[in-house]
């Protein structure tokens, strides 16, 4: 199903972890349209110098994704620095993609093995259903301000 002509949505799907990695792995691609085509300056630009450049939002959601499934799943020591925001310049916008497509291949494979109601090692009372419904909160919300973000930078709009 498509809406206003877009892209489509990921199909209906009876089996909830299929479903919900439909919709993550949507969202993961609405992202990376938003940094394809650009070069390593416009991959950095940022509105006046604020928020998070396109090539920081690939950055922070492929670590975001990392915690959640490597850290909070699997009980990996994980950390959130300043720099997965404001990447140095080592990274680039293909190697960026790239981690980002490997993070989610991993993740997808970590959810299809795990059931979705194991616990976290938070000891919280949440699951691995928690978690990817999280990441698709995480992944919705970094892909609005990539929209913003490209629209401000060259008016290129549309999912």
């Amino acid at each position: 199903m498509a809406i206003n002509g877009e892209r489509p949505l990921p199909e209906a799907n009876s089996d909830e972890r299929e479903l919900l990695l439909g919709w993550l792995t949507w969202l993961r691609e609405a992202v990376l349209r938003k940094i394809d085509g650009l070069n390593e300056v416009g991959a950095r630009w940022t509105p006046d110098g604020k928020l998070i450049s396109l090539l920081g939002i690939v950055n922070h959601v492929t670590h975001v994704e990392w915690r959640w499934i490597d850290g909070t799943m699997r009980g990996e020591e994980t950390e959130r620095l300043d720099v997965e925001f404001r990447p140095d310049a080592e990274l680039t916008v293909a190697s960026a993609v790239a981690a980002y497509r490997a993070r989610g291949a991993s993740t997808n494979a970590y959810v299809r093995a795990t059931p979705l109601t194991q616990p976290t090692r938070n000891d919280d009372g949440t699951d691995l259903r928690f978690v990817v419904l999280h990441l698709i909160n995480e992944t919705a919300r970094h892909a609005g301000h990539a929209d913003a973000t490209r629209e401000l930078l060259d008016g290129v709009t549309g999912e």
